[in-house]
């Protein structure tokens, strides 16, 4: 009696957990494994034992040699290859760059196997690297180099010409430059490829990429924000070994093939992409740009199993053609963010069931959610056990006055579960966060202080989420002056600086609209034309395309007079609220054309079309 008593209370338990806690044991699981590998990091900063990326990739050199490591426009590098030949650029580095561990180096490079060889060559002789973003262009691109303090600047081939307006500059400034190139047609621009051919491929001495601290800097990835000009994100070696376990904790192995379509500068493709198949001893496929027409085809050709995603990047593959191949590939999961809801219903009925897995954080940022369950329309799930580890809140938010609500007593609000808001996570020596070079204004900006008692700090995501009552966690939206179009976070501030320079304009607001289809939010400035002067569609056109990188240009206008009564916040709110429709909006508008190269005016014909998907944005 008392066993089958036991049975059936037990039995009972289990209907429980069942009904009540479906995830428990995945949940359980999942942390363990996460657990496991951040007791492994913080052991080795007790011991001796500190490794890392780099001396993980010089292991796997020696373990795995003559594995594909980079497969790069239909040829094979080896982990050997890039070892080697990474081993020839840090020769290089010490003896013709002269560089010396513990200086910084910018790499304007974009995807592809040099890339990473040149990263892991400064790497190997104690050189913290800069990538820079290959979209920004003369001001902002002065402006990295000022604020992570390098002197060297390591070039593409194909990217020299970008130095163009700012070379005179750059030389001005003490900074040396070097382009991946057998000889350089500037007398001034250093050349790095005969060099490269000339030297030794064996290892400098390992004591210089030596570190006694996982919380030294390592990179230095830039990042949009509402100062106008990108910030460059300190990246720990702490951080990257952390992101360096995302394939990992996901399930993926060293027998996986994964595709790196991303561009190597941003953290997703550098930090979670490479870093992640060098920590399973993996392949992957490289590309220099994404193409929406050759993706299932590298994937056939190459037996992809792993992709890196954003959301947009899902959107143009479902936009493609139909064809009878759609679901004929090796491909079982895609790791990313932004990934809405339609699409990704789109994506598992034309390409299968493949296992999607949202990563949600920023780079600068100091917590990560991960949608372990695959769960569709989330960017994470949270628990009790990972509120232990992890202390993080959502407090509610004004978005017309765009500012936290407060408490009589100046504290912050938290939302009841299901509700949206702001999501803050709290600084702590288990979540610290490293901020940003340069500048300490920028890192003090970010932390929100006394948040919910005297003398505590978080990090302000400037994300707006939400937490349903199983723990699973949904993205919003943004808040403040910067928004997400095309996978790039767009600073309105970088933006209204720039326009404000056309002899035209006298004010300027620059935000963020919703357009049918498309992920994030598509830019559209609020204009004023000075006293006597009219909006020249091609002038501005000219404008915008030689000085804001194609991602962030405002592709609607609108001219108004703006209302002086209210304040600048509830302005930008009302206007971001209103879009960009012109049978409701009475102002006049205009749409980016870049056929005619100039702004035209955006008619409810054109409107249609945008909104149908048949006018390319």
């Amino acid at each position: 009696m008392v066993n089958r008593s036991a049975i059936c209370a037990l039995e009972v338990l289990l209907a429980v957990r069942t009904l009540c806690f479906p995830y428990f044991w995945r949940d359980i699981f999942f942390l363990l494994k996460v657990v496991r590998y951040g007791a492994r990091l913080e052991l080795s900063k007790l011991t001796s034992s500190v490794r890392t990326v780099l001396d993980r990739f010089v292991q796997q050199a020696r373990r795995i040699p003559d594995k594909p490591f980079v497969i790069y426009d239909g040829r094979v590098h080896t982990y050997r290859d890039v070892e080697l030949r990474s081993n020839r650029l840090a020769n290089v580095f010490l003896e013709a760059v002269k560089l010396r561990k513990g200086e910084c180096v910018a790499l304007l490079m974009n995807n592809e196997p040099d890339f990473l060889c040149a990263w892991f060559g400064l790497a190997k002789v104690g050189c913290s690297v800069a990538f820079l973003n290959t979209n920004i262009k003369s001001k902002a691109l002065l402006h990295c180099f000022h604020c992570c303090g390098a002197r060297t600047l390591i070039v593409g081939s194909d990217l020299v010409e970008c130095l163009d307006g700012i070379l005179s500059s750059l030389l001005e400034d003490n900074i040396q430059v070097w382009a991946m190139k057998s000889q350089s047609e500037h007398p001034q621009v250093l050349s790095l490829l005969d060099k490269i051919d000339a030297a030794s491929d064996q290892p400098v001495p390992a004591v210089l990429r030596a570190i006694t601290s996982l919380k030294s800097p390592t990179l230095y990835i830039f990042t949009s924000g509402t100062t106008g000009l990108p910030k460059a994100a300190v990246i720990t070696h702490l951080q990257s070994l952390k992101a360096a376990a995302g394939f990992w904790a996901f399930g993926a192995t060293e027998d996986d093939v994964m595709y790196i379509p991303l561009p190597l500068y941003h953290s997703a493709a550098s930090l979670i992409g490479i870093g992640g198949t060098i920590e399973l001893g993996a392949t992957c496929v490289l590309k220099k740009k994404f193409s929406a027409s050759q993706f299932w085809n590298d994937c056939r050709k190459h037996d992809v199993t792993v992709f890196q995603y954003i959301g947009e990047l899902c959107r143009y593959l479902c936009n493609q053609p139909k064809t009878a191949k759609d679901q004929v590939h090796k491909v079982r999961m895609g790791v990313g963010n932004g990934l809405r809801q339609d699409v990704w219903r789109e994506f598992h009925s034309r390409f299968g069931n493949i296992k999607m897995c949202e990563v949600y954080g920023s780079t600068e940022g100091n917590l990560c959610f991960m949608n372990h369950i695959g769960r569709i329309g989330t960017v994470g799930r949270s628990n009790f056990f990972y509120r232990l580890l992890f202390k993080y809140d959502l407090v509610k938010y004004d978005m017309v006055k765009d500012e936290p609500v407060t408490d009589p007593y100046g504290f912050y609000q938290r939302v009841e579960k299901g509700e949206t808001g702001l999501l803050l996570s709290k600084v702590s020596t288990m979540s610290p966060f490293f901020g940003y070079a340069g500048s300490k204004q920028l890192t003090e900006r970010k932390l929100k202080r006394n948040v919910f008692v005297k003398g505590d700090a978080y990090f302000n995501t400037g994300d707006l989420m939400a937490e349903d009552q199983e723990g699973f966690i949904c993205f919003r939206d943004r808040v403040g002056d910067t928004f997400r179009w095309k996978g790039e976070n767009v600073a309105t501030t970088e933006v209204t600086e720039t326009l404000g320079l056309v002899d035209f304009i006298q004010e300027v607001n620059v935000y963020g609209v919703e357009v049918q289809g498309h992920e994030g939010r598509a830019g559209m400035a609020a204009v004023i034309a000075r006293p006597g002067l009219v909006l020249d569609g091609r002038k501005l056109f000219e404008h915008v395309t030689r000085d804001i990188p194609a991602y962030a240009r405002p592709l609607f206008i609108r001219l108004q007079v703006m209302e002086m009564t209210s304040t600048f916040k509830q302005q930008k709110f009302q206007l971001v609220q209103s879009g960009f429709n012109p049978s409701t909006i009475s102002d006049p508008l205009y749409v980016l054309d870049y056929q005619q190269e100039s702004y035209i005016p955006l008619t409810d014909s054109i409107y249609r079309s945008i909104l149908a998907g048949e006018r390319k944005l």
